[in-house]
């Protein structure tokens, strides 16, 4: 159960669709954005609040039978304080999936032994040529409040007189005012460019090709363009909030200050002055990214349905 389906093409919908993916080896999985009835086993539901209407059908119509829920970033780190229904989710599922591994610490204490961490994951690549003459860092988030956009555009205009860095910002404007400011720092030719959404394939080249990828979210259940990154051997410099400690490790060397622009900078200074700085980092990144194979990720799905589900091929429900 997805929020969303491929004409979102958001980050619900390529994790419903890596899923049913990987668990399609093992079970016969239905992809639907609104569950109303069915002879199923069980129900992984994705998002507490949107998938609200569903969870309830589902308690009512299948009594008895295991709803997880997968909870995503604004469930953990907002929804969950401020939104009764999304709350009493938590409370109501068998299991529950966060996804990276600090997501479980912003549940209810009663309800941490229900959780699983399931890292998501993607295939593995090589760095693609980078010039020498000059960094190339590269932020991938839409323009919008919970990704913090403002903050890369301040680091920006405080890296100006540097030649040597630039950056780039792959996203689309949904919000239009974000949007306007990255147009116009754009337009002022200072070592900014705001490339616009782009293709899946496209972003994830870039992202092999950038000596640094630059996260700077608020609000994160666990970037699946932090995992990219990763399995792409590039460097990443975050924001200190769980959503990418719990991908990167709380001793990461690159971290800054949500929404501290100055220290942002001034780690892509250091990632262009230092260059044993950086191959450490890319090091580092290369060591992360077995955690992030789609054989892991596969390993703790299987794992999460052992014992609540029949044994693959043992029923013809599903």
């Amino acid at each position: 159960m997805t929020p969303a389906l491929a004409a979102a093409n958001n980050g619900n919908w390529q994790t419903a669709r890596r899923w049913a993916r990987l668990l399609g080896r093992a079970y016969r999985i239905t992809l639907t954005d609104r569950w109303e009835d069915g002879a199923h086993d069980g129900m992984i539901a994705l998002h507490a609040r949107r998938s609200a209407a569903s969870m309830r059908a589902w308690r009512q119509r299948a009594p008895g039978r295991p709803l997880v829920l997968a909870l995503t970033g604004t469930d953990l780190y907002r929804d969950i304080d401020t939104h009764p229904e999304a709350r009493a989710w938590v409370d109501d599922a068998d299991r529950l999936v966060v996804l990276n591994a600090l997501g479980a610490r912003r549940l209810p204490p009663a309800a941490r032994a229900r959780a699983i961490t399931v890292l998501q994951s993607c295939g593995e690549r090589q760095p693609l040529p980078r010039s020498a003459r000059r960094l190339r860092a590269l932020m991938v988030g839409h323009l919008r409040d919970e990704k913090d956009p403002l903050t890369y555009l301040r680091a920006a205009r405080r890296l100006a007189g540097r030649a040597d860095i630039r950056l780039d910002h792959v996203g689309a404007p949904l919000d239009a005012d974000l949007g306007a400011q990255a147009a116009a720092l754009d337009a002022a030719g200072i070592g900014y460019r705001w490339l616009g959404e782009l293709p899946h394939e496209a972003a994830r080249r870039r992202i092999q090709a950038a000596h640094v990828l630059v996260h700077a979210s608020r609000m994160e259940g666990g970037a699946h363009v932090v995992i990219e990154a990763i399995r792409s051997g590039t460097p990443v410099i975050a924001s200190r909030i769980d959503g990418n400690l719990g991908l990167l490790g709380e001793d990461h060397p690159a971290l800054f200050e949500p929404g501290d622009d100055a220290a942002l900078a001034a780690l892509l200074e250091r990632a262009r002055d230092e260059p044993g700085w950086l191959r450490a980092l890319a090091q580092r990144s290369v060591a992360l990214s077995p955690r992030f194979s789609p054989e892991a990720e596969a390993g703790s799905l299987l794992g999460l349905l052992a014992g609540l589900l029949p044994a693959p091929g043992a029923t013809s429900r599903r």
